[in-house]
């Protein structure tokens, strides 16, 4: 009987998992909404239904350990639910729970050593070294850090908006591009129902809206892009001299967007991230069988399924 690894990437807007057989085959796949335990509204159903997903046809009893990326993960509130997820599922054993960005580093490259920086509903840059975060910078969450993610450029994209209309900033394409409404109450009353409705995450969709508006010529836009680029590549820098490859990782980064473009100018040589779920569960095959071919396999299947 063969034995099956999981792997789960749970990021701020989904939750994506990946089971894969002992020699790096892929054999299933899952996807629910958001699992960032510091923005999603129901982290926890969400990490279930991706497992229940994933597994659908599989025997639980093949399962062998699993790795979950999960921002804020370790003995805490990420910790705790990722294991509640797996027995909920019905699942042997306990996985093991690391940094999002040790997952999405281990998904682009079989290299131990490098440098992750991700910009995707939050943001982070680290450092890893042998396969474990040596190093983090930022990453401390919606309220009081995460510069440069989605959700910062969303918060920004917001205020510059009310600000054009109450008469602090100057015009800008946002006010009807975010389609929150004309005026500056209905804008206030819409953005505090998301998230009370959805979490702080929802503030990440109009990431996408501002950069494209950047693109387009919006200067009000251009500005906050280009100070999200100036503050990803702020972190990035804070982890001192590197070695290995660069991983860019999360949407922002890895989609053909001006924010990308920019980081990149700055950055120079990087690889993108291709799947963090892939990652997660080539860390559990190290793990439970040490290959680095098999690793190799996992992330090129999963890439390529």
């Amino acid at each position: 009987m063969t034995a099956l690894i999981i792997g789960v990437d749970g990021g701020g807007t989904s939750t994506r998992c990946v089971v894969v057989s002992e020699s790096g085959e892929v054999a299933g796949r899952g996807l629910a909404e958001g699992a960032n335990v510091l923005s999603a509204a129901d982290p926890a159903a969400n990490l279930l239904a991706a497992l229940r997903d994933a597994m659908r046809g599989l025997d639980p009893s093949r399962v062998v350990g699993g790795v979950f990326g999960l921002a804020g993960s370790g003995a805490g509130r990420a910790g705790k639910l990722a294991g509640e997820a797996w027995h909920s599922a019905g699942l042997p054993g306990r996985p093991s729970v690391v940094a999002d960005v040790l997952v999405a580093f281990a998904g682009a490259t079989a290299e131990p050593d490098g440098t992750v920086l991700l910009a995707g509903t939050g943001a982070v840059a680290a450092r890893i070294s042998g396969w474990e975060v040596a190093k983090v910078v930022d990453g401390h969450g919606w309220l009081v850090g995460d510069e440069g993610s989605g959700v910062w450029i969303g918060r920004q994209a917001v205020k510059a908006a009310l600000q054009a209309l109450d008469g602090r900033g100057v015009r800008t394409d946002l006010v009807d591009r975010l389609d929150l409404g004309t005026s500056e109450p209905e804008i206030v009353s819409h953005v505090y129902a998301q998230i009370a409705d959805h979490g702080p995450a929802s503030l990440g969709r109009f990431a996408p809206i501002t950069d494209q508006a950047a693109r387009e010529g919006d200067e009000v836009a251009r500005m906050i892009i280009v100070d999200a680029a100036r503050r990803l590549t702020r972190s990035a820098r804070a982890l001192g001299q590197l070695k290995g490859p660069l991983v860019l990782a999360g949407s922002l980064l890895t989609q053909p967007t001006e924010l990308a473009r920019l980081v990149r100018q700055e950055v120079g040589e990087a690889i993108p991230a291709r799947d963090n779920a892939a990652g997660a569960a080539a860390l559990g095959l190290r793990a439970a069988f040490p290959s680095a071919d098999a690793h190799r396999r996992v992330i090129g299947d999963a890439h390529a399924a």
